[in-house]
């Protein structure tokens, strides 16, 4: 099957394309840059899950309220991405990137000096937008000043930033609050991106090229797609996020209004686009090679894989009393086989395509299984060492899927859009982050009140359930694998028999 794509602004991905541009002069420390500004805001997701205890404390709050230092940073978040991406699509990603970065720096500041809970959780929101506006230019940006190979490899770098930042941050939290004493020392969990977001944001002004995706003329913003979208997905993740600490209870009726405003999204985007004006999330993404099931398979992945740092910290620290940078360390085998294999797969990503996912998605799924049940048998400080080997064959096949599946996802998009297919795979991971840390965590709750606080069968069960999430996403990247197992398939959408066979 032939795809239809804008070849005057887009080149495939793939070691094969012919031929292979150099692409922009700056486009590795470019990448450098926006890496590292991606990763302190994937990092905030999780970092502050270990402070929230010291939040409680000095702040004098209930731990449900805590929580949403948490939450509220993941809603808005998510609410921000795909919107995001159209405005750097629109306006130019160096704008974009460089406000946004900008905004990071400012709220991180503002949520560390926050003396009120509430003025911390409004902080933490505006935190939350400024992260959302930051993260999908990346994908942008890579796909604007990278061809060829270049690209995959790029990708490859992106998918390692978010697997190993979502990995580190209860480390990069637990490490701080041991090394600064004192009751405000969760406060240095945000201070620590205002002099590292400075040089990023000093790095960034002079290597992000000002070359961009602006358009000339006034873009049309689709502000009525936005806020279907917006206000559909807070439905998704509304309940999601506060099942975390109090079970779905009533709100599962969201969900239902959830479906009904995204399925008015969908069909306004259609009108939208028939219109001949510029939709906030172009309908023809739908029929992009590689989209629709990388969308799928990411979202299905990251419901079981984001859930599992929070069993596991719910197991070694209340269950054997591990600090939380011990419990961070725990899981540390996780984030180094995910940053290194993410690395080489995506570099490998246009030579063996959707079979990475598939290799990936097994590891991950073995590791885990033989992860669940040694904890339900191997107890106190025996359980760390003895599960560091299958975390780690879990973070291979880990890096394996995020790095590979955002390249496949994105290399036939063209790069007038690349901004908002870019928020909306990011989208699609924070619903299933949100939605998998709910259902694991009540797996754990669940089995943990009914076995009289056993520890072992809760995280075990919760584990279990994960890997057999993650199955189903095994399933799809299968089915996806055989409807397209042309093995030039990832060089680009027209290549034809006659050139695969010149090739070889």
């Amino acid at each position: 099957m032939l795809v239809v794509v804008d070849n005057d602004r887009m080149s495939a991905t793939g070691a094969t394309a012919a031929p292979p541009a150099t692409g922009h002069p700056l486009r590795w420390r470019t990448l450098a840059v926006t890496q590292l500004a991606a990763f302190m805001a994937l990092l905030d997701v999780s970092i502050v899950n270990v402070a929230l205890p010291s939040i409680e404390r000095v702040l004098a709050v209930p731990a449900g309220t805590a929580q949403w230092v948490v939450s509220g940073y993941a809603l808005s978040f998510g609410l921000a991405l795909v919107p995001a991406g159209r405005l750097g699509d629109a306006l130019g990603r160096r704008r974009m990137f460089l406000i946004a970065l900008t905004a990071f720096v400012l709220t991180s500041a503002l949520t560390g000096a926050a003396p009120t809970i509430g003025l911390l959780i409004a902080a933490r929101l505006l935190q939350g937008v400024a992260g959302g506006i930051l993260v999908p230019q990346n994908s942008g940006l890579i796909q604007e000043l990278f061809q060829g190979a270049e690209r995959g490899r790029a990708f490859g770098i992106l998918g390692a930033t978010i697997g190993v930042a979502t990995a580190a941050g209860p480390v990069a939290g637990g490490l701080i609050i041991t090394l600064i004493s004192g009751p405000d020392a969760w406060r240095w969990v945000f201070y620590v991106n205002v002099p590292i977001g400075v040089v990023a944001l000093l790095l960034a002004a002079r290597w992000v090229p000002a070359r961009s995706g602006a358009r000339r003329g006034r873009p049309h913003l689709d502000l009525t797609g936005s806020l279907l979208l917006g206000v559909g997905v807070l439905c998704l993740l509304l309940p999601a996020v506060e099942a975390e600490s109090h079970g779905l209870g009533g709100d599962w009726w969201l969900f239902v209004v959830a479906a009904l405003l995204l399925t008015f999204f969908a069909r306004w985007e259609l009108r939208t686009a028939r219109r001949g004006r510029e939709p906030v999330l172009d309908p023809r993404l739908a029929h992009t090679s590689g989209f629709p099931a990388g969308s799928i398979i990411g979202m299905v992945y990251f419901i079981g894989f984001t859930g599992i740092w929070l069993v596991l910290a719910l197991f070694y620290q209340d269950g054997y009393g591990f600090s939380p940078l011990r419990s961070g360390l725990a899981v540390t085998p996780f984030a180094i086989g995910a940053a290194v294999s993410a690395a080489v797969a995506g570099r490998l990503v246009s030579r063996f395509g959707r079979v990475l996912t598939v290799t990936g998605l097994t590891a991950t799924i073995a590791g885990l299984v033989t992860t669940a049940l040694l904890l339900r048998h191997v107890g106190g400080d025996t359980a760390a060492w003895a599960t560091a080997g299958p975390l780690l064959v879990a973070g291979l096949g880990g890096g394996m899927v995020t790095s590979p599946n955002i390249t496949l996802s994105l290399q036939h998009v063209p790069v007038r859009m690349a901004g908002a297919a870019g928020g909306a795979l990011q989208t699609a991971q924070r619903i299933g982050s949100a939605i998998g840390t709910a259902v694991l965590a009540t797996i754990f709750y669940h089995v943990l009140m009914s076995s009289d606080h056993d520890y072992p069968p809760a995280v075990s069960d919760a584990l279990l359930s994960a890997s057999a999430l993650m199955l189903v996403a095994l399933l799809i990247a299968v089915v996806d694998l055989v409807r397209h197992r042309r093995p030039d398939r990832g060089a680009g959408p027209t290549v034809t028999a006659t050139e695969r066979s010149s090739r070889a």
